[in-house]
């Protein structure tokens, strides 16, 4: 996807439009940025960020209702391709001093960016003035913004693991209860009872849709970090220095996902399109995945609700990233612009139920509460996993399409499979995180 920029035009934001369903016409809007011409008395924030397909689109038509909002500030919004590019060019714009005033980010790419030396840190003051305090926002997610205890990223959501149910299935399975919706399991033996139903329901079929196969997989890393932090496991100690994996733990979980692999439970030859477009058509009674894919699902007409991510070691954990707000370093910051771009991210904080409707949890405590959101279904179906959400650990090879979600990805789809034992699993996944902590550091303490 090549870098384009778009017109901050003042397109109707309603809520009503929204939720009548975005018609997916192409990718995200594209453009020419109109920039602001000599003498004009609007001051320009210049903003980064890769959101594209439905998240594109909403982010688009938000812009465009804050220049409605705000004539005196024009957002020049600019859409870069997803992914490790969209780093390397913040990290290359932030070295040299040259960036945008503001960028999107995924917190848990924060602590291998160089903060200090590639992003700014957040003022507090200016962040106050404009009506958001730290108690605003979820706590975990609150808490992982920072480095160091700096403060370097505006937390605007969590992208959590959620549970897609198909509501024909369900209902035909005897799996709904009087108001609809999925009855709850918890631990182990009640989710297996709960999708053997469905597998009896669907002829037997496996039931369960999730991305377990295929070259950089992540699914199945993505599965496990949910299911191993709901007993209390980690990874890596505070520091990152150390490996602090427990291993009956963790074997617990790869058992249970094994044995989803071995009854039929779930299929584990599908890898992400063939996940989705299974539970789309109706193939599968559940899907595992990111929230993202509601609006999709929306506009194909699949019956579907969504819940949390199975309770099945003991607490609602859910693997999660979060988008944010960052400041890519500038030698020179200007102050009116300043100003303006923290004008613009509390506009998008405080009107993130807007956000929400492309299936992502505001991580804005007060959008939580308001009518507006909870009108949302099913996405406000979930929001309580915002103070449970299973965030990577702070390092710098951590992260959306970083190399220990492909690696752990690799170790476990086997295991799912059924072609590694889920001990062979854990090794694999070990070694893969020595290679990692033994890599050097691309952004070390000393250049932060």
């Amino acid at each position: 996807m090549k870098e384009v920029a778009t017109v901050q035009g003042p397109p109707d934001i309603s809520r009503r439009h929204l939720l009548g369903g975005l018609a997916l016409v192409g990718a995200a809007a594209t453009g020419c940025a109109i920039p602001v011409g000599l003498g004009s008395s609007q001051t320009r924030v210049k903003f980064w960020h890769f959101l594209s397909a439905s998240d594109g689109i909403i982010m688009n038509q938000m812009v465009g209702a804050f220049a409605k909002d705000t004539p005196d500030v024009f957002v020049e919004e600019n859409v870069l391709q997803w992914g490790e590019p969209f780093y390397t060019k913040i990290a290359m714009a932030g070295a040299g001093g040259r960036s945008p005033d503001l960028a999107s980010f995924h917190l848990a790419r924060l602590a291998g960016i160089g903060a200090g030396a590639i992003l700014d840190p957040i003022n507090v003051e200016l962040l106050e003035e404009n009506g958001l305090r730290a108690t605003d926002f979820s706590p975990p997610i609150w808490e992982r913004a920072h480095l160091d205890g700096v403060l370097y990223a505006i937390p605007f959501d969590a992208h959590p693991m959620v549970q897609y149910y198909n509501t024909d299935i369900c209902g035909k399975a005897g799996l709904l209860g009087s108001d609809g919706k999925l009855l709850p399991t918890q631990g182990v033996e009640e989710l297996v009872a709960q999708l053997t139903k469905a597998k009896e329901a669907m002829g037997g079929k496996p039931p369960l849709a999730l991305d377990a196969l295929g070259l950089g997989t992540v699914g199945p890393w993505r599965v496990w970090w949910s299911l191993y932090p709901q007993s209390g496991g980690t990874l890596l100690s505070d520091d990152g220095t150390n490996i602090t994996i427990d291993d009956a733990k963790a074997l617990e979980a790869l058992r249970f996902m094994r044995r989803l692999g071995q009854e039929g439970l779930c299929d584990w030859r599908t890898d992400y399109g063939a996940s989705v477009a299974n539970f789309t058509n109706s193939q599968s009674a559940f899907l595992w995945n990111g929230d993202w894919e509601t609006i999709g699902l929306k506009e194909r007409k699949t019956p579907f609700s969504m819940t949390r991510f199975p309770n099945v070691f003991g607490t609602g954990a859910a693997q999660a990233d979060c988008h944010a707000f960052v400041l890519p370093h500038q030698r020179d910051r200007d102050p009116e612009v300043e100003r303006a771009t923290y004008r613009f991210i509390a506009y998008l904080i405080k009107n993130s139920a807007d956000w929400a409707v492309a299936g992502h949890v505001p991580a804005y405590l007060p959008t939580l509460e308001q009518p507006d959101y909870l009108a949302l279904q099913p996405q406000s179906e979930y929001r309580s996993v915002i103070t449970e959400v299973a965030l990577d650990p702070q390092v710098w090879f951590a992260g959306s399409a970083s190399r220990l979600w492909i690696e752990f990805g690799e170790a476990f789809s086997f295991v799912i499979s059924g072609q590694r034992t889920p001990e062979e699993g854990l090794a694999a996944a070990k070694a893969s995180l020595n290679r990692l902590l033994s890599a050097p550091n691309p952004f070390p303490a000393q250049e932060r």
